[in-house]
């Protein structure tokens, strides 16, 4: 088996979905199976690309994206940043798409948050968690307050029955499903 170091596919659209700039490894997940070479319009490509398959909800001021997708049969997250405009007239709302192959973490995820039966908050709180980010990190993604991520920790702890974060961890990780 060859081991090769797995790459970020990387893009960035503004509010209207239009593709400002995308990486190579960006270019080889949404083409695949076609070689990016054989592409002859990639910009436009990309862009529907993007809006097909990306994008679970357009809302009238921003997007929601899908949090994961499939292309071929890799799966791939795709976490979302939004950056906001510095000036009210240097540019407009945008978004990075990092697009990341972690079909391991994905996969056990999947399996606890089913077995153990979380909710979807509790489910996006364990998700961040094993990125390793803190309550208040959290909290600021999810829009919520430190407390009830600490609250949703508590819930998945008893549903799990572990008594700290580096449990539930361990237990979605190390224990057999």
């Amino acid at each position: 088996m060859r081991n090769e170091k797995l790459q970020a596919g990387l893009l960035l659209v503004d509010s209207k979905l239009k593709l400002l700039h995308f990486n190579s490894e960006a270019v080889k997940i949404l083409a695949y199976p076609t070689g990016p070479e054989r592409i002859k319009r990639l910009d436009v490509f990309l862009s529907d690309r993007v809006r097909s398959g990306l994008v679970e909800e357009r809302a009238t001021e921003s997007p929601t994206f899908t949090k994961e997708f499939k292309s071929g049969n890799r799966r791939y997250t795709c976490r979302t940043f939004t950056l906001e405009p510095q000036e009210a007239e240097s540019f407009r709302r945008a978004t990075v798409l990092l697009l990341e192959r972690n079909p391991f973490r994905v996969s056990a995820l999947s399996q606890a948050a089913q077995m153990f039966g979380f909710t979807p908050r509790e489910n996006q709180t364990v998700e961040l968690l094993l990125q390793g980010l803190t309550s208040k990190e959290i909290a600021s993604r999810l829009e919520i307050s430190p407390n009830t991520v600490k609250a949703f920790v508590r819930l998945v702890m008893v549903k799990m029955g572990v008594t700290t974060r580096s449990g539930i961890v361990g237990k979605i990780f190390i224990s057999p499903s």
